[in-house]
């Protein structure tokens, strides 16, 4: 199918030859006779680079109104909306924060880019165009399984349905174990294929010999001494031969192959630690030299450098210098910038990176090398989800650039045949709701309630109707969970029964407080948590800004700052010497660990508004760049809302002002 047959401008149709688009890929020929561009209902479960954006494009672009791109994180949601804003004459917005806003200005566009919490908030506080959508694409929609971003998705394409019923749903997805539940949930056509653009060989490499899925082996040079280099693997560190070779000494070996052969490659480890020492380990083995790109090298090391001084920006920048990077959550989003961009460009050899980046970015390599199949979940090593090695594998290959595709698994002689049964022969894990975690339904049920859409529990159960979770729990299963959560939201004072009329006739309410909760975004446990901070701040006599990141930090929406054994001692003396500033008592948390941790996280918001610098932070706390910035938005929002609550309640915390004036 060729691409001037498409119902399409002569506008757009130029923009996508000009730019090599001029014959369809099987999945998206399959998705037009589907009806994706007559307003149909279509799922798209098709493996990474087969062309789910050029689907989305097709449906937007063909839309009799706005459309809108929901996009699971930040960063892929910048990637999408440059891509929009390169087609001709349409007018593209984008959001991704300011939780507590309508969002109007995004009025008007053509296509909106946003996140799912974005559209949630919008659909909240009672945005006008939302009504006025046509048209929405879900990205990556088998994140419905995630745990804090999935309901917020389910939830929201429910509600877009529920006040839209002939809104055009198009849904896309990786290949997972039932996709035709997802289908059947959206009254979507289903669009499930293999086909790539590139052919993809997946396999195991003990040693220098890779064992492929096609029947095919290939021995990989392992030249020059062993060097202990990491802590990769979870055997003991022996190959076949019993050589002194580890995991990290293969997996140096196959990027270094990669890189020989003319191509980039990507190496997935379990941590932030071991991104960094990979890279640094790769970044003595010459790859710019080898690749030619010495000059590239050194000015994307540069760039790096001019983000900021912090330790960590140093080393990513001596890394890139050689050719290297490392890439995860807790770089600023300038460094992980300047990474993508040189990958893309050719003029870094290797990123060595956490699963993060498999999560949607598009930066595909020759050859993807995962080195870590567990990680540490708080408790023990465990097993990586089949779907998330698979989304690393499926970066393997460049469309166009080169011949195949290659994704190989580092693993020992003992764990081989797991590692090929697991990952190499075996199928994604099935996508399941995560709307019936107690805390996400409490959070959505308010919502319900405290925008109008639902005065009863008779019509709680008609908005979430439409979600997963009530296909899978059933009619009985989700009466009994609305039961008990709005006796939950009435016990925090988030709602209360009003009789309405005859016996037993009542209606439910949002209460002022949860009102305001539900308006600012902030889960109903963080709104009761801030309530109670607040009141007791307001009789301190000695509430400082100290007192005020507190009673933020110590709620369920402010992220955990990983508190070491090396630190827990001073951050407990540091809790006792300023316990007259904080509102809750060392012996008044049932979880003094996670209190502790707060303390640490509102010690350097506090230090951070007394003009403590980046650098001086990561320094002193071990926390990355990208850690500090990602708590200092997230402060400045929670301030607000703790604001938002202060008033409402008729409570006075001069701090709170004043500490997020200074953020």
């Amino acid at each position: 199918m060729r691409v001037r047959n498409l119902p399409l401008s002569s506008a757009y149709t130029e923009h996508f030859v000009e730019n090599g688009i001029r014959e369809l890929y099987p999945p998206q020929a399959a998705a037009v006779d589907a009806g994706v561009c007559e307003g149909s209902n279509v799922v798209a479960a098709i493996p990474t680079a087969s062309g789910k954006t050029f689907i989305a494009q097709l449906a937007l672009l063909t839309a009799d109104g706005p459309g809108l791109y929901v996009c699971p994180l930040r960063a892929l949601a910048r990637e999408k909306y440059e891509a929009f804003a390169s087609l001709p004459d349409l007018e593209v917005g984008i959001s991704t924060g300011d939780f507590d806003a309508s969002g109007e200005a995004l009025a008007g566009n053509d296509i909106i880019v946003a996140t799912s919490e974005k559209i949630d908030s919008a659909i909240r506080n009672g945005a006008s165009w939302v009504d006025e959508l046509a048209c929405v694409v879900v990205d990556e929609v088998h994140l419905l399984d995630a745990d804090r971003r999935g309901p917020t998705l389910e939830v929201t394409v429910a509600t877009l349905r529920r006040q839209n019923p002939d809104i055009q749903v198009v849904a896309l997805s990786a290949t997972v174990d039932n996709p035709d539940a997802i289908a059947a949930w959206l009254d979507a056509t289903l669009i499930q294929s293999t086909w790539r653009p590139v052919d993809l060989r997946t396999g195991v490499a003990v040693g220098g010999s890779i064992d492929f899925d096609d029947g095919t082996t290939r021995e990989i040079p392992l030249d020059g001494p062993a060097r202990k280099g990491g802590n990769g693997g979870d055997g003991d560190g022996s190959d076949d031969g019993g050589s002194d070779l580890d995991d990290t000494d293969v997996t140096a070996a196959l990027v270094a192959n990669t890189v020989a052969e003319g191509g980039q490659c990507l190496a997935f480890v379990r941590s932030r630690a071991e991104a960094v020492s990979l890279a640094q380990r790769l970044a003595a083995d010459g790859l710019a030299e080898q690749m030619g790109i010495e000059a590239a090298a050194a000015a994307a090391g540069d760039e790096a450098a001019a983000v900021d001084g912090t330790v960590t920006g140093h080393q990513l920048a001596d890394c890139l210098r050689s050719g290297v990077a490392f890439h995860h959550a807790g770089l600023r989003s300038g460094h992980r910038t300047v990474v993508e961009s040189a990958f893309r460009d050719r003029d870094v050899a290797c990123i060595c990176a956490t699963p993060t980046l498999a999560a949607g970015v598009n930066v595909p390599a020759r050859r993807v090398v995962v080195r870590d199949q567990k990680r540490y979940t708080g408790s023990a090593m465990e097993w990586l989800p089949t779907l998330e090695v698979h989304q690393m594998c499926g970066r393997a290959g460049r469309p166009g650039l080169d011949p195949h595709g290659e994704a190989v698994l580092v693993g020992e002689s003992d764990s081989r045949d797991e590692l090929v049964e697991r990952y190499v022969d075996g199928e994604p894990e099935a996508v399941e709701s995560t709307l019936s975690d107690p805390a996400s339904l409490r959070t959505h049920v308010l919502s319900a309630i405290a925008t109008g859409f639902a005065e009863t529990e008779s019509e709680i159960l008609d908005v979430f109707e439409g979600t997963f979770y009530a296909r899978e729990a059933g009619a009985g299963g989700l009466a009994d969970a609305v039961g008990d959560t709005v006796d939950d939201l009435v016990a925090a004072g988030m709602v209360r029964r009003e009789t309405a009329g005859g016996v037993g006739d009542y209606r439910i309410v949002a209460t002022p407080v949860g009102e305001t909760t539900s308006r600012q975004y902030v889960r109903p446990e963080t709104g009761e948590r801030v309530v109670d901070g607040l009141r007791t701040a307001a009789v301190m006599p000695n509430a400082t800004t100290l007192t005020a990141f507190e009673l933020i930090c110590d709620t369920p929406d402010m992220q955990d700052t990983y508190l070491g054994n090396e630190e827990r001692a001073e951050m407990y003396r540091f809790a006792r010497a300023n316990s007259g500033a904080l509102t809750t008592g060392m012996r008044e948390t049932d979880d003094f660990e996670g209190w502790l941790e707060s303390v640490k996280t509102a010690r350097i918001l506090d230090e951070w508004i007394e003009g403590a610098t980046v650098e001086e932070l990561v320094e002193a706390y071990r926390i990355g760049p990208g850690d500090l910035d990602s708590r200092v938005e997230r402060a400045e929002w929670l301030l607000s809302a703790a604001q938002a609550l202060a008033d409402t309640i008729g409570v006075s915390v001069p701090s709170v002002p004043r500490a997020r004036s200074r953020l």
